[in-house]
């Protein structure tokens, strides 16, 4: 079973384009789509804004609300899925949410069976090993503890957060691991932890492998 992630550097993943892409990438003919809107505190218009962007798609949606729980077996829940999508919001909170609840190891179960793992900001820095983040400051700092899915880093908003390239930089330059910097609205395919292409909903949509000596551009295919 190809296990597959699919970082996507912000802005949502409601670019259509973008949708159809992800919903390809299911085996199901009617793929079921979970969206885990924790970073963002459960927050109700992110809930709405993810089923106005899939509801008139050939697929079946659930969201996994933690801060009111409602379901009993996470596990079973997030096993079920074709599609499991994070948003965006505080990185260091759902980290520390996800695993009071046991969806770390659920995520990591259904990713080995072969759900693809996709989702935006936060939602692309938490599969990787850490990456940057205003979770604990809005000046941007360094997140050390990441799912680790993926290995190295991750920098989000690339293009709209002015300080993003700065602090990567700085943060890769102390030792954080190098690693993917995605502008907003672009995403990386990763298969079997290898990175296999780049797609950009928007165009003019950026990529880089950053390390130690800078930033070395990666080809984005405009969908």
């Amino acid at each position: 079973m190809t296990r597959r992630i699919l970082p996507c550097g912000g802005r949502e993943l409601w670019y259509p384009q973008l949708i159809d892409y992800v919903l390809s990438l299911a085996t199901r003919e009617r793929p079921k789509v979970l969206f885990l809107p924790t970073a963002s505190g459960d927050g109700e218009v992110y809930i709405r804004l993810f089923r106005m962007a899939f509801g008139r798609r050939a697929c079946d949606l659930d969201v996994l609300e933690l801060f009111s729980r409602t379901v009993d077996d996470v596990g079973a829940l997030i096993r079920d899925q074709d599609v499991v999508m994070v948003g965006g919001g505080n990185t260091a909170n759902m980290l520390a949410i996800w695993r009071l609840h046991g969806v770390d190891r659920a995520l990591r179960a259904a990713y080995d069976a072969g759900t693809v793992l996709t989702g935006w900001s936060a939602g692309c820095i938490c599969w990787f090993e850490g990456g940057t983040t205003d979770s604990f400051t809005p000046d941007l700092g360094p997140l050390l503890d990441g799912l680790g899915f993926l290995k190295g880093s991750a920098s989000p908003h690339y293009d709209s957060e002015a300080r993003r390239p700065m602090v990567y930089a700085r943060e890769i330059a102390a030792g954080l691991a190098p690693g993917i910097a995605l502008d907003d609205g672009v995403a990386a395919r990763y298969e079997d932890e290898r990175l296999v292409e780049v797609v950009s909903g928007p165009k003019g949509g950026r990529a880089f492998m950053v390390d130690r000596d800078g930033e070395h551009p990666l080809a984005v295919r405009v969908l």
